[in-house]
């Protein structure tokens, strides 16, 4: 039953801000897919041309599966956009493909931030699989240490996604000078690109305030049961 107790009220706000944030992406990339830049690039020409001038020719830029599964996968160093980024003009695909491009710039540039985030990743991959499974054999059996390794775990999967904030915001940030300086998009049309930047940008605040939520519960959970 602790799964469902009055502690859960702390989460509501976070979740609410959550659904917001989602319904904000997916509202302002549908709005701006129908708008289409007078340079009449494609994501995936903007993405090469982006990496080419910044010395990336080596980094491929392919098409996978999914809606807004747009990525840059550092490991192997491949670019990966959406079919309908991939493929089409509109300022919501050059705006997304533009700040995929920039994550790579970031690693090429070792940007501290993104170094930090990737090597707190298996950290953070482990927290996130083993938190609440030990807090809450460690709450049902009343094992103070066991409930307390698992808030640690959560913490680091949270440090994870607080890194990933200024990460995400330089990432949009490049994106549009990168925009303007290629002539990719014209002055009228840079506030537009931005919209869907920020749109996207909203979730990763919202991951955190959801994570942030979470740890406040366990922590009251755990004096409650101590």
């Amino acid at each position: 039953m602790f799964f469902f107790d009055p502690s859960m009220i702390l989460l509501v706000p976070a979740l609410l801000f959550a659904m917001y944030a989602q319904s904000k992406v997916k509202s302002t990339f549908q709005k701006y897919s129908r708008e289409y830049a007078a340079s009449r690039m494609t994501g995936s020409q903007v993405a090469r041309q982006i990496l080419d001038a910044n010395g990336l020719d080596d980094i491929p830029v392919q098409v996978t599966e999914g809606k807004l599964s747009d990525h840059y996968d550092p490991k192997n160093r491949i670019l990966r956009l959406s079919p309908q980024v991939y493929r089409e003009s509109s300022l919501a695909a050059l705006g997304v493909a533009a700040h995929e491009a920039g994550h790579a710039v970031q690693h090429s540039q070792s940007y501290f931030p993104l170094e930090l985030r990737n090597n707190l990743f298996p950290v953070a991959q482990i927290g996130s699989n083993m938190a609440f499974p030990l807090f809450f054999i460690g709450f049902l059996f009343a094992f103070d240490s066991l409930m307390l390794i698992g808030i640690w775990f959560f913490l680091a999967a949270l440090l994870f996604q607080l890194v990933t904030l200024p990460v995400e915001f330089n990432a949009s940030s490049r994106a549009i000078q990168l925009l303007q300086s290629g002539g990719f998009v014209t002055t009228a049309e840079v506030p537009k690109a931005k919209a869907v930047l920020n749109a996207a940008a909203l979730t990763y605040v919202a991951g955190v305030a959801m994570a942030a939520s979470q740890l406040l519960r366990l922590l009251i959970l755990r004096g409650a049961r101590r």
